[in-house]
């Protein structure tokens, strides 16, 4: 189960505000600071859909499988 709130958590991280994604795994590749492109943007909005889903997902499972 603490897979799914992680998944979840992740998810709506990378959702909500995809620039802190950015900073922490490619900002130290870039010498000028620059802010991420609408493509990574919509990339990691796209990976924050899947990985919430996968969470919710896990999370119904576990829940299933206790009965």
């Amino acid at each position: 189960m603490a897979v799914g709130i992680i998944l979840i958590i992740n998810g709506v991280i990378m959702l909500i505000n995809p620039s802190i994604i950015w900073f922490i795994t490619e900002s130290w590749k870039s010498n000028d600071f620059a802010e991420p492109s609408i493509l990574y943007i919509w990339s990691t909005r796209f990976g924050g859909i899947i990985s919430t889903l996968l969470g919710i997902v896990w999370i119904v499972k576990y829940f299933r499988s206790k009965k």
